[in-house]
C-alpha cells in the first residue's frame, strides 16, 4: 500500500481557512507549530511570490519555515506582513503571576 506525506498547505486555499487554521495554532501555544504554521501558509500563498514581497530568497524561505529550523524574527514578522495577515495584542483575562 503507497502512503503519501500530508501536506497541509494543499488545503489552506482561502482566507477564512488561513485565519481559523493560525488561530488554533496560536491558542495552542506551541513556538515551533506556530513557526511551521507561517510556513506553511506562505507555501500555500507561493512562496515566490512571499519571497518577492519580503525580499528575502525563495529557498532561503524554504529553509526558514522548514521543521526544526528557528528563524530570525525580523524573518518572520516580513512574511506574516507578506501574507496580509495582522497580528494584535489582548489582554489575557485571570492570568496569575508565577514566581
Amino acid at each position: 500500500m503507497k502512503t503519501t506525506t500530508f501536506d497541509i498547505s494543499k488545503y489552506l486555499d482561502n482566507q477564512e481557512i488561513i485565519e481559523e487554521y493560525l488561530n488554533q495554532v496560536l491558542a495552542d501555544g506551541d513556538n515551533d507549530e506556530f513557526i511551521r504554521a507561517i510556513g506553511h501558509i506562505a507555501k500555500a500563498k507561493g512562496m515566490s511570490e512571499i519571497a518577492k514581497k519580503t525580499g528575502l530568497g525563495r529557498e532561503s524561505l524554504y529553509k526558514a519555515f522548514s521543521n526544526g529550523v528557528k528563524p530570525r524574527f525580523d524573518t518572520v514578522l516580513k512574511v506574516i506582513n507578506a501574507l496580509g495577515i495582522k497580528l494584535q495584542t489582548a489582554k489575557i483575562d485571570n492570568l496569575t503571576a508565577t514566581s
